[in-house]
């Protein structure tokens, strides 16, 4: 059976960690009435994206409670979500993602370990996981952030180490609609896995987020949303597209990591 996603392109607003909690509890019921198996949102998802130290200070300190509401409206919708955070840890906060099952107990946590420009590098503090797995639905799930997904020699990690599916919650702003239309469905391709990134559409003030949420598959084939306005994308995740497509272009079959070892060596891994 196929895995079904709902990729939650919100629509972005200013308001508080309680009103976005009540909309993400309508989204997943909507999406659980769709019959999806597992709920993705945007990067920052319970907070908004704030990268400056200011506001993230304001929104920090609440962020633990809301993730427990998070896993609460996953079991009450019947359905695995991927929701994002600042997530503190001693004096140090880190912009992290949790994978919780349809009955809300956590299956996966991962803190973004590529930081963008900064005023990024001066909120967070850089995890230092590289790959991060889960099982669900009979798939191998990987979890990346946003500026994380650009790098090719980590989504090849995931793949080299069985992922199926990589969720990759965004704040992709303007000029950069490039990652979205052509290095999410490029490195889908070539590591032969599907890519959900999904991301925030609108304006908070400061950017304009590119919207352009979208599944990629293995096979090139691209599901998407459109450019701005909130929305709620579903796609199937089957095996045996994933299985079709690794045998018609067998890249990771075919290399010859011998003549490039110091772009593969060994790198952090955890299995949930």
């Amino acid at each position: 059976m196929p895995v079904r996603l709902a990729c939650w392109q919100a629509a972005v607003r200013r308001e508080d960690g309680e009103r976005r909690v009540e909309r993400l509890a309508e989204v997943a019921e909507r999406a659980s009435r769709a019959g999806a198996d597992l709920l993705v949102t945007p990067e920052l998802s319970l907070t908004g994206y704030h990268a400056s130290p200011a506001e993230l200070a304001r929104v920090a300190d609440g962020a633990t409670v809301l993730a427990e509401r998070a896993a609460g409206i996953a079991a009450r919708a019947g359905l695995a979500l991927l929701y994002g955070f600042p997530e503190r840890s001693g004096a140090v906060t880190y912009n992290a993602v949790r994978l919780v099952d349809r009955g809300g107990a956590l299956v996966a946590a991962y803190r973004k370990a590529h930081l963008f420009g900064p005023v990024e590098r001066a909120a967070f503090a850089a995890g230092d996981h590289g790959v991060v797995q889960a099982g669900l639905g009979g798939l191998t799930v990987g979890l990346l952030v946003c500026y994380d997904v650009e790098f090719p020699e980590l989504v090849r990690a995931h793949a080299l180490r069985g992922t199926d599916l990589l969720l990759v919650p965004s704040a992709l702003a303007r000029p950069w609609e490039l990652v979205a239309e052509t290095l999410v469905p490029a490195r889908a391709f070539e590591s032969q896995l599907y890519v959900a990134y999904v991301n925030w559409a609108g304006s908070d003030g400061l950017d304009v987020y590119c919207g352009l949420t979208r599944v990629a598959g293995p096979d090139g084939r691209v599901r998407t949303s459109p450019a701005s306005g909130s929305d709620l994308l579903f796609a199937d995740v089957r095996r045996d597209v994933l299985d079709e497509a690794r045998a018609a272009t067998p890249y990771l079959a075919d290399r010859r990591p011998e003549l490039y070892s110091d772009l593969t060596a060994e790198a952090p891994h955890v299995r949930s």
